[in-house]
């Protein structure tokens, strides 16, 4: 394969409400880091998404236009981005490591029969110019670094808070192109019959800046609840770990971890967490990790930024209080 002719760098935008989510302006930044020479289109469905993400450092953007994309179906995305990547032949393909985008990665890797990577920490150019996929392995206890060196494009879904996003320039202008796209019927094996709004769609935590999570540590439902007057006086959104969600004190929204949301807060407080692998791997992205355990040798102490040894509701019933004082 001559990689000569493959040049540009791709980012499949992600949206809410018809605005590109933080990971994906995020994904413009890292695509920039590693364009080498070539140029950072983003696709999209929505024209505004488009010029957001040419002010965020974009080169260029391409509007996926049809009938096929007025509400979001994974099938129809990963064709109609394998179309462009036929047509464009970009070095590699990004997308946000978010649930949506970890669905597209495998997806549009197997239509051009390329290599992918999934939940990437950090990207670099090595030496020869390839580019080095910075990911977790083993449960998140190990980083490992991947070159897909054999084939083009990479796919790649790109974690939260592992790039920052570049400032934006308000009215730089760029190149939007209008795609009028036919995905074949044969390709769409998934069939959206009705969509369910769920309280999942209120809880953002991809994008929230605080997160006050708490876990078994909290004892019981109601002392759980009380999380979300701290995160009310911070601003922030209540996360949980895993036993927290199945003892049936919140929902599975709220979840982080490898079998929840992966995220990068600013400030991530720990509340009764010990500190699993599982847990830790959703959050160690976080910008300032302070953690309150009863045990003080607890695992989570091992990546706390802040370690306070006490009992969670206790602390918690303090950091209300002083915190209320200071706002």
């Amino acid at each position: 394969m001559d990689f000569a002719e493959y040049k540009d760098v791709l980012v499949v935008l992600e949206l809410d409400e018809g605005k590109p989510v933080n990971v994906s302006l995020e994904n413009i930044a890292a695509a920039k880091s590693v364009a080498n020479g070539g140029k950072v289109i983003a696709v999209t469905v929505c024209e505004n998404a488009a010029k957001a993400a040419i002010e965020y450092g974009a080169d260029s953007a391409i509007v996926i236009e049809g009938a096929q994309f007025e509400a979001y179906n994974a099938d129809a995305v990963a064709d109609a981005v394998a179309q462009i990547a036929a047509e464009v032949k970009p070095a590699a393909i990004f997308t946000g490591a978010t649930g949506k985008g970890k669905d597209l990665v495998p997806r549009i890797a197997a239509k051009l029969a390329t290599g992918s990577v999934c939940d990437a920490t950090g990207v670099k150019l090595d030496e020869a110019g390839n580019i080095v996929f910075t990911v977790p392995a083993y449960g998140g206890n190990i980083l490992t670094d991947v070159v897909i060196d054999s084939v083009r494009p990479q796919v790649a879904s790109i974690r939260g808070g592992s790039v920052q996003k570049l400032e934006p320039e308000a009215g730089k202008a760029g190149d939007i192109a209008k795609k009028a796209i036919t995905v074949a019927d044969d390709q769409i094996k998934l069939q959206i019959k009705e969509a369910v709004k769920e309280i999942a769609e209120s809880v953002n935590l991809e994008e929230a800046e605080v997160i006050v999570a708490g876990g078994r540590g909290m004892g019981s439902k109601e002392n759980f609840d009380k999380l979300q007057e701290l995160a009310d006086i911070l601003g922030g959104v209540v996360g949980c770990t895993r036993p927290a969600m199945e003892s049936g004190w919140i929902s599975r929204a709220h979840q982080v971890g490898q079998s929840g949301k992966i995220v990068a807060p600013k400030v991530y407080f720990a509340f009764g967490i010990s500190g699993a692998t599982q847990h830790v791997s959703g959050m160690i992205g976080s910008g300032y990790i302070i953690a309150v355990n009863k045990d003080e040798d607890a695992p989570i102490f091992d990546v706390a930024d802040v370690g306070i040894v006490g009992g969670a509701t206790e602390v918690l019933d303090i950091m209300i209080e002083e915190f209320k004082k200071n706002k």
